[in-house]
């Protein structure tokens, strides 16, 4: 038997043991008055927690993790599978074990004081020991850890901290998140000081009407409470009154003399500022604690925001008006220090996501690190607080096994005590993917008694019934449910509660197809309230390719624009060496491990514009302010005329002086030319002045209408030998160095793998199509063995046949000589074994040297027929290197939908031009489909020097079926006979 009693208890395989000389969670924030003991500590990585440790230290750096340091203790990834097959409380044997320990000095002043050590997050389980002599154990990774030290230290001396950090335990079963598992100390470890009379707790109801309450939990380190005592407070200025009618309520109780040291403060705020994501209006909170003879004892401040939440039938309120919930789950990562984020990272996600048009964050799957609250509340995001609770792998038997029932009820309860006094926060969540069971119930009703004034959600409970008022859920919160389902709910006429999806879009790879189809939904559905996006983040770990190791914090400056340098790559699951693994489901963010926005950033901020132009009528435009609680006196914007002709003309534009949820008809900005062809009018809508989160200037959205559909033009023929096809039908041209070709596959998508449509495509070979020998006519007659004359021919038609495992596949071109250039008409016969290909079109190659694309179309961002709301239709241009989108896991990308025409030319202005017969789908890019399938990482890739480009006749939606509903019927290929038809000329 060890005589350490914390190892004794062994808390790494016994869930019953929570934790042990912890201090209570509370919502007093004593970070501003602490010692950092962040740095580098001596560190030793034992194999087994109860080895012993030896005399050789070497270092590691606190915060951060030790799987991310010079460890042989690599990161490791898994969603729902655990790394090791055991059933829940079990861990596993071999069990990396860190012992991080450094000197720190009591300052001499703080004699007489209560005396706190804090340890910001470590997982899985914590054991503390000071000067060798045991302090507490801690369990929760994603919470503080507060132990009282005033016994063990002594003020003018030094002290020696020992943390002992085991990596798996019985609680790693209820830490079961889609994410990277890592071991080590990672939010910052603090020391800090209190008088002996201090304030324990403190609890702010700021309600909308202004009737602010303040409850304070008084204690003593001696024991009794001294007579005497009184707490005071003052909120902007104005001073806070003791609640009279409180005190005598207390005082008449024989049991509390001195009211069990929990006093209650008040005042009426008026003319109040109320808060929303919108205006995140803040008050400045003060509370002192005094003593006897009038001295402050201890001191909190808060940041204070007025506003309501409530449940009416079946809308979530704040203030009173019905929200939309824009959301996006989001995990505290950075691709060099894991879980360790700094205040300049989280403001930067934040301010992210705030132009992007989001305005809710779930905290997914734990409590995030506290700051993250304070930019919440300061920059206008609302939170729903998410406990530190899945149990994906082990589920059913974890919900309702009593020996998990107190850790699920600490989790939640300490999640409630730290955060509650946040504005931002409008629903607590009790965890994610856990199943649903008396434990879940238990911590429900904690929860519901301590803080009646927000809603909670749960999605393993809404799932039984979204209508079910006997559930653990005050919101219905599916996951990934059809839409269709959703709609029929809201119309059904038995909803009895929000319907907010806590996940909705899965963000894997190319992906969140159909997300403007869900927001038209939405937005015309009573009864549907938003969701949110999984997940903010591709947890994308940069890598040294040599080595196979983590790069670490020295790696900053190795990465850029979502693409990392020569020699690095981002690692996914299984690049590390470990197993079993979960391979790339981690790269599923809307912005790359970088923090670089994703296409579909651009598509989510055009779908929650805040200004609309939702009409287009002889008398001018109609023009919508979608916000619930601001004006647009805060925006300012230009007026853009887009003409097909090649010309843009602008003017300013003067915003009317809308409501909320009000409209005007404003006159036409700009004569419309009887010329030009099509014509698009954009609203480019940018900041007025400086935001917290933009400065002035910022592009906020670009809605746009259609004022003139594009004329039918025709070309006619021309005569002349101007075709050249060689023997086997292919067109001859000196700018292309392969010829068109009928391709009817991509390079598999994430969710076209995991949704199974890769599997079917190349069990019919569309990634092999063979081409058999062509049928070359000329005007209509055959030509002698298909070989054209040297100078070409005029008309050309090619019936080629092409070979695929599911049935023979017949391609018609059509070659016309036009003015300066060559017209191509295809077609193609699709047999009904070919239901649901991922595109119909042509592929070539070009020669080296076209190196700028322009084009007329949708732009200037990536963009797919079911992902294609936030790119307006516009003049473009881009260097071709700058189009293929570097999605972690290669694949389809960089297609730019709705394209009339484009060109690709070299710095001395030659090159080639296409103008299609109606808009298409078109990519430029240096890889062929098959060099991307091939290839795991970007590493793996060689650009072609030349030019690869498809036209696509119709091209398959994206979805999100790696996790989620794939996209809608409407973005399908169907099988029959495709037309389509271009134009090639040489600049």
């Amino acid at each position: 038997m060890t005589s350490d009693p914390l190892l004794a208890l062994r808390p790494w395989e016994s869930p019953e043991v929570t934790s042990w000389g912890r201090l209570p969670m509370n919502a007093v924030d004593r970070r501003a008055q602490a010692l950092s003991l962040d740095g580098d500590w001596r560190f030793q990585l034992l194999p087994t927690p109860t080895a012993p440790v030896g005399e050789d230290w070497s270092s590691a750096r606190v915060p951060g993790a030790w799987t991310l340091q010079d460890t042989t203790d690599l990161p490791w990834y898994t969603n729902v599978q655990m790394p090791w097959p055991d059933f829940p409380p079990a861990s596993p044997a071999a069990n990396p074990t860190g012992v991080y320990e450094r000197e720190f000095d009591i300052p001499a002043e703080w004699a007489g004081r209560r005396i706190v050590l804090q340890i910001g997050a470590a997982e899985s389980v914590l054991l503390v020991h000071v000067d060798g002599r045991p302090v507490g154990i801690s369990k929760d990774s994603h919470l503080a850890a507060e132990f009282d030290l005033s016994d063990v230290v002594w003020p003018g001396a030094s002290a020696t901290v020992r943390l002992t950090v085991v990596k798996w335990s019985d609680a790693t079963h209820i830490e079961d998140q889609d994410q990277w598992w890592h071991g080590g100390i990672t939010r910052s470890v603090l020391l800090y000081a209190t008088d002996p009379l201090y304030l324990a707790d403190v609890t702010v109801r700021a309600p909308a009407s202004g009737e602010l309450r303040v409850d304070c939990r008084v204690r003593d380190a001696g024991g009794a409470l001294p007579e005497g005592w009184y707490v005071t407070g003052e909120i902007d200025g104005q001073l806070l009154l003791q609640d009279a009618e409180f005190d005598r309520a207390n005082a008449e109780d024989d049991r509390v003399s001195d009211f069990l040291g929990e006093p209650r403060l008040g005042a009426h705020v008026s003319d109040v500022r109320t808060w929303t994501a919108e205006t995140p209006e803040l008050y400045d909170l003060t509370v002192r604690l005094h003593r006897t003879d009038g001295t402050v004892a201890d001191t909190a401040q808060h940041r204070v925001g007025f506003r309501d939440v409530e449940i009416v039938g079946r809308d979530l309120l704040v203030n009173g008006e019905r929200i939309y919930v824009r959301g996006v789950n989001r995990h505290d990562f950075h691709p060099l220090t894991g879980r360790t984020v700094s205040q300049d990272d989280m403001r930067a996600d934040l301010v992210l996501l705030k132009r992007f048009g989001f305005n809710a964050i779930r905290t997914a799957h734990y409590p995030n690190d506290p700051t993250l609250y304070d930019l919440a509340d300061e920059l206008g995001l609302y939170v729903v607080d998410e406990a530190d609770i899945e149990s994906h792998d082990h589920a059913h038997e974890i919900a309702d096994d009593p020996r998990y029932l107190n850790a699920f009820v600490d989790r939640v309860s300490r999640m409630v005590l730290r955060d509650k006094n946040h504005p931002s926060i409008i629903i607590w969540s009790l965890g994610n993917e856990s199943d649903y069971g008396a434990n879940h119930d238990a911590a429900a009703g904690w929860l519901r008694r301590h803080d009646p004034t927000r809603p909670l959600q749960y999605e393993g409970a809404a799932k039984l019934g979204w209508a079910d008022p006997a559930v653990a859920s005050d919101i219905a919160c599916p996951m990934y449910a059809p839409l269709e389902d959703c709609v029929a709910h809201a119309l059904s006429g038995e909803q009895t509660k929000p319907l907010i999806q806590c996940e909705y879009s899965h963000a894997m790879g190319n992906s969140n197809g159909t997300l403007a189809d869900h927001w038209a939904a939405i937005e015309s559905t009573p009864g549907l309230q938003g969701g949110f996006i999984w997940e903010f983040w591709d947890h994308g770990i940069l890598q040294c390719v040599n080595s196979g190791r983590p790069v670490g914090r020295v790696g900053a400056g190795l990465y850029d624009n979502g693409v990392a340098a020569p020699g690095m790559r981002w690692a996914y699951g299984g690049d590390f060496g470990e197993t079993p693994h979960d391979g790339a489901f981690i790269a599923d963010g809307i912005v790359f491990p970088d923090r670089t926005p994703k296409p579909v950033m651009y598509e989510h901020r055009e779908i929650a514009a805040p200004v609309r132009l939702e009409a287009f009528r002889h008398e001018g435009l109609v023009v919508a302010n979608h916000q619930c609680f601001r004006g647009l006196d805060w925006l300012a914007g230009t007026w853009e005329l887009t003409l097909s002709d090649g010309r843009t003309l602008t003017a300013p534009a003067e915003l009317p002086d809308l409501r909320p949820g009000e409209t005007a008809a404003v006159p036409l900005p700009i004569e419309l030319p009887a010329d030009g062809g099509e014509a698009w009018l954009t609203l480019r809508v940018t900041t007025a002045g400086d935001e917290p989160w933009a400065p002035r200037g910022t592009e906020i959205c670009t809605p746009q209408l259609l004022l003139r559909a594009a004329p039918d033009v025709s070309e006619a023929a021309v005569t002349g030998p101007r075709v050249k096809v060689d023997a086997d039908g292919l067109l001859v041209h000196p700018l292309l160095t392969s010829a068109p070709v009928l391709s009817l596959w991509r390079a598999p998508t994430d969710n076209d793998e995991l949704g199974g449509m890769a599997a079917r495509w190349q069990d019919w070979g569309l990634d092999t199509l063979v081409r058999k020998a062509a049928d070359v006519r000329r005007d209509g007659e055959r030509s002698e063995m298909g070989v054209p004359p040297a100078g070409g021919w005029g008309r050309v038609t090619v019936l080629a046949e092409y070979a695929g495992n599911a049935g023979v596949i017949r391609h018609e071109q059509v070659f016309t000589p036009v003015q300066g250039g060559i017209r191509v008409e295809e077609s193609v016969e699709l047999p009904d074994a070919y239901a649901d290909v991922a595109r119909v079109g042509s592929v070539f190659e070009t020669v080296s040297g076209l190196d700028l694309l322009e084009w007329y179309g949708q732009g200037p961002w990536e963009s797919y027929p079911d992902r294609a709301a936030g790119a307006p239709v516009g003049h473009h241009s881009a260097p071709v290197d700058s189009l293929f989108t570097p999605y972690l896991r290669p694949q389809e990308s960089g297609g730019r939908h709705g394209v009339r025409r484009f060109r690709l030319s070299a710095p001395d202005a030659t090159g080639l031009s296409v103008v299609l017969d109606r808009p298409r789908q078109v990519s430029v890019t240096r890889f062929r489909a098959e060099d991307l399938a091939a290839a795991t990482h970007h590493d793996q890739l060689t650009p072609r020097p030349g030019c690869v480009v498809h036209i696509d006749a119709a091209h398959r939606g994206l979805g999100t079926a790696s996790c989620g509903p794939d996209t809608f019927p409407s973005y399908l290929l169907q099988p029959g006979t495709h037309h389509w038809a271009w134009t090639l000329r040489t600049l």
